[in-house]
């Protein structure tokens, strides 16, 4: 199974989303933690596990030239449903493979919402209207960084729209831009967002180069040759 860090924003194709392994493969020592200058593990087990992440579904709403944006933590009990959906969409599920019954969803998320916090997934609510799916997760501590030098406290995103509707008009360029600068704002430690789109996927590569990202290399993932596009705080003002 895997993730997706691209979107179904394609301005013109009609999907744009790719895979990664599972975030959740390593496993965290506290040695490895107190060398990255975060909480033992202990903590997330005791129940702080926005120790890794933070609380993205408590960052405030940001207003954008898309609508009033704003990400919400997952709740199985009530967002199953629609995320199913999405994930059987063809444009979608060819790129994230997560399509067929509710119970294929549930277990993607229910392995994320009991970890360690290393993955956050949400909702991204546009105006008001569940729109998008997320996760937020530390880069440098999942499988990612195997294939690529990562930093301490770097951050990934993995992002899909659910809805045609929402495809293929920017949105997806405004709401990666958006949140890649809400976790630089609630995440001080973190110098850099990141995200590794199918190479051959020009559309999402435009499209995350559009919301600040740069391209820094090619990288060799277990199902895919990828894109690596970097966020840099000390740029963003920039780009």
């Amino acid at each position: 199974m895997h993730h997706a860090d691209a979107h179904t924003e394609t301005d013109g194709d009609p999907s744009d989303a790719t895979g990664t392994e599972d975030t959740l493969e390593l496993r965290l020592t506290e040695e490895l933690l107190a060398l990255l200058g975060d909480p033992p593990a202990a903590a997330a087990a005791e129940g702080d596990a926005s120790a890794l992440v933070g609380r993205p579904g408590g960052w405030s709403p940001v207003t954008t030239s898309a609508g009033v944006f704003q990400l919400v933590t997952v709740e199985p009990e009530r967002d199953l449903a629609v995320i199913s959906r999405w994930m059987n969409d063809p444009a979608v599920a060819a790129f994230w493979e997560l399509a067929g019954p509710d119970s294929v969803t549930a277990a993607h998320l229910g392995r994320q919402l009991a970890g360690d916090g290393r993955s956050v997934p949400c909702l991204g609510v546009l105006d008001g209207v569940p729109m998008s799916y997320w996760e937020v997760y530390r880069a440098d501590l999942d499988p990612l960084a195997r294939h690529y030098p990562a930093r301490p406290h770097d951050m990934g995103v993995h992002l899909l729209i659910g809805g045609v509707g929402n495809r293929g008009r920017g949105i997806g360029s405004v709401l990666l831009r958006t949140v890649a600068d809400l976790v630089l704002d609630n995440r001080p430690l973190c110098a850099r967002v990141v995200a590794e789109p199918d190479l051959r996927n020009t559309p999402s590569v435009s499209a995350f180069l559009s919301a600040g990202f740069r391209f820094c290399a090619e990288v060799d993932l277990p199902d895919k040759r990828a894109a690596l596009m970097v966020r840099d705080r000390a740029h963003r003002e920039h780009l």
